[in-house]
This record gives C-alpha cells, structure tokens and sequence, in this order.
C-alpha cells in the first residue's frame, strides 16, 4: 500500500491543487480490510497516548478543517474514541464572543493550545479567520491577507516550544455535501443540526473551495503540514486520519518515565 502520510501531505512551497485530488480515492484500499486497519491503527494510538501522557514534554495539537458536512465530528467521534478523554481537550470555534472580538484574532486560540502530556483537537480553528471572514468578506482583503504569515509564524512558535501540529482538511465533493444534508434532514434524530443557513452557505461552495486552496497552499510547512484527506468516503477518511496521526506521534517516541530511585525492583506489597 501507499505510504499515506506522504501521497496526502501538501508539499510545502507547493499548490494544494483540490480539483487535482479525488475526494472518493481509497489509495488501493477496501471497506473491509480498512476497517480491519483502522482497529490496529486505534490501539496504536491509545497506547501511544499513554506513553505521552506518562512522559508530558511535549504536546500534540491537531487541526480539523473542512467544508460543513465534511466530517470533523464524524472524525472526532471516531478517530479521537483512542484517546483517554482526560488527554485529550477538544475545542471547537465557533463565532466568536464579546470577549474574543476584543482581542486579536488568535487570542483565543492561543489560549486553547494543548498542554504539555494532551493531545489537543480543534474542530475549526484560526483558520476560520482566512476562511469564512474572506468568503463573507467580514475583514478587507488587505487585513485578511496578512494572516497567512502571522499563523506561519504562530505555528512556528508553537513548533518551538514543544508542540507537535498535524492539520488535515476533509474533503468532500459538492455531490457529496448534498447527500449528507439531505441524510441530516431526512433523519428525525439529526434534524436538529440541520440549518437553513447551511444551504445559503452551500450556494458559495466555489468561493470556498478557492479559500481552501489558498489557505492550504500557503500555510502547509515542514513544521505543521497539511493532509488532504479524501473524505467522501467515512471509512477511509478514518484510516487515513488515524494513520498519519499515530505515525505523527511514533515519531516523537514519547517514553514513560524512569521509575522513582527508591523503588526497589522486586517490592512485595503485603
């Protein structure tokens, strides 16, 4: 098989180029032996979170972008049930409040950023801020623009004191889009997330998918890359999300402590 993480990276300094990638690709895999590698790939992970967590040096964030219906929740719910809950905080951005408008735009990310041992999600997150305040235009170009370097430099930032950043755009295509929220509607237990302002935003599918590209393009570097994962397909997108995620953490080794001097090695507990 394809080495995952490297036929789905968006080469730094290069074009993401999302009508060249295939929403629907599997890269050679089927529904049932994917699933039967995705179970691998989920206990490789919770047992590298616990070597993670035991050691607490460094930290993990992981970024979840995608158009609405893309899968990030799917992906959370899914991927993240490895995880043990207490080492991994899952933030989701939503419009911001009183409060954070009255900061700088990063302001509440920054305060978000996992701690040292977590392995932190973001559902959403400062690229919001280069995304739907471009396509809405919320901010003039010439502030919006500018954003691209300022998260490069964040990120940069972070890479520096310690935090590991794996960012993976789901991608779906509009067909795709369709048959979700019509499944969300049609189905009684999930027509609470349906909006009507989903589809007034699906009308700006092009709008958005260049602000992807643009974002994707410009901010996928050697210290916090970005994947393209295909994700009209749930099941691969899961295998490939888990994937390229344990191979992230495998490389970091995290180790657990050495054991504390006064504990002897043969102790019998009476």
């Amino acid at each position: 098989m394809v080495d995952l993480r490297e036929s789905l990276r968006v080469p730094p300094g290069s074009r993401a180029r999302l009508a060249r990638r295939d929403p629907a690709a599997t890269f050679g895999w089927e529904k049932a032996a994917a699933e039967t590698e995705l179970g691998k790939q989920l206990l490789r992970l919770a047992e590298l979170q616990d070597r993670f967590w035991a050691e607490s040096k460094r930290a993990v964030l992981v970024v979840l972008q995608g158009i609405d219906s893309a899968g990030k929740d799917g992906t959370i719910n899914k991927v993240m049930e490895a995880f043990n809950p207490q080492g991994c905080p899952v933030t989701s951005f939503k419009v911001p409040s009183a409060e954070e408008l009255a900061h700088d735009y990063l302001w509440r990310v920054h305060r978000s950023v996992p701690r040292k041992g977590e392995i932190g999600i973001f559902n959403r997150s400062h690229y919001e801020d280069v995304l739907v305040v471009r396509v809405h235009d919320l901010v003039p170009k010439p502030v919006w623009s500018k954003r691209y370097d300022q998260i490069n430099a964040f990120e940069q930032h972070l890479t520096a004191t310690g935090t590991t950043i794996v960012k993976f755009f789901l991608s779906i295509d509009k067909d795709e889009q369709r048959k979700r929220f019509q499944a969300r509607y049609d189905d009684p237990t999930k027509r609470w997330k349906f909006a009507m302002g989903d589809l007034e935003e699906r009308k700006r599918w092009d709008d958005y998918q260049a602000a992807f590209e643009d974002a994707l393009s410009r901010t996928s570097t050697a210290a916090a890359p970005w994947y393209v994962i295909p994700a009209n397909r749930k099941w691969f997108r899961n295998l490939a999300v888990a994937t390229i995620l344990a191979s992230t953490i495998a490389d970091l080794k995290p180790q657990y402590p050495p054991v504390a001097a006064d504990v002897p090695p043969d102790l019998v507990i009476e």
